[in-house]
């Protein structure tokens, strides 16, 4: 289990080490990064920077009420003042993180289907250098589109099924908010790893719950690699090349991980 672990949680430096012995795939980067920075720059505008003047004035909000009651308790209860500050300090840090993983996940998300063509090139080329040749069911343009339209509709039902559960999971006294942070860290980086390895898999027209059973089927590996990739592709700037080298990294381990796994048994 820890092997796969580690075996998963390395695969985008495995992405790193193939460009890097490789450098002609280097120039199937080029556009998706273009992309990722057109979307990132509007993600960032519109909501990372409101977000982040919106805790800065209800932490400023939360101080100035708090100090307003201290100053009506006796001195030696002045010790407060410094714990609440840190407190402060503390809870606009995990609104902080709160917000740079939302807005890395957006970021995927949009990223992905604004970005999809060059992706798939992408990871075409990657899997034939991997496997030695790229298994493409051909199905029309527009039958295409349609299928990458069901597949983010399928995502945010898969979701949000799970999501609501979980929230309501969260207002249990003492570890419901501890469970739901696990759980919906999970079920983001569930996502993600969708996404991650979709490449090989629609490029063969496999439905939803195949792609969801893929996942299921590498654990613990899958786990650990979509956790790495989530937050790599929440750090703000260095996102806009980690995604692609995740949606990369992803086409590595589907040929690693997933393809022996579905030649070796009934589809």
């Amino acid at each position: 289990m820890v092997r796969g672990l580690v075996s998963g949680a390395i695969y985008p430096f495995r992405a790193i080490a193939v460009f890097w012995q490789t450098p002609k795939l280097l120039a199937y980067l080029i556009l998706p990064i273009l992309v990722n920075l057109i979307i990132g720059v509007v993600l960032y505008l519109s909501l990372l920077l409101p977000g982040l003047r919106g805790v800065e004035r209800l932490t400023l909000q939360v101080t100035q009420g708090v100090n307003n009651a201290i100053a009506t308790l006796p001195p030696w209860l002045g010790l407060l003042d410094n714990l609440i500050l840190a407190l402060g300090y503390v809870f606009q840090g995990l609104i902080l993180i709160l917000l740079l993983l939302i807005t890395g996940f957006l970021l995927l998300q949009f990223g992905s289907i604004l970005g999809s063509p060059w992706y798939g090139l992408l990871s075409e080329k990657l899997e034939e250098q991997r496997l030695g040749q790229a298994t493409t069911i051909d199905i029309g343009i527009i039958r295409d589109i349609w299928r990458a339209l069901l597949f983010e509709l399928k995502k945010l039902v898969f979701w949000l099924g799970l999501a609501i559960p979980l929230l309501i999971l969260g207002f249990i006294p003492g570890v419901g908010p501890l469970f739901l942070t696990i759980c919906w860290v999970s079920l983001t980086a569930f996502i993600a790893c969708l996404d991650f390895l979709d490449g090989p898999s629609e490029r063969r027209r496999f439905p939803f719950r195949k792609k969801v059973k893929i996942v299921l089927m590498t654990l613990p590996a899958s786990a650990s690699f979509s956790l790495v990739c989530w937050v790599l592709c929440s750090v703000p700037l260095l996102n806009l090349l980690t995604i692609p080298l995740c949606v990369s990294a992803g086409t590595l381990f589907w040929c690693d991980r997933v393809y022996p796994k579905l030649t070796s048994s009934p589809a």
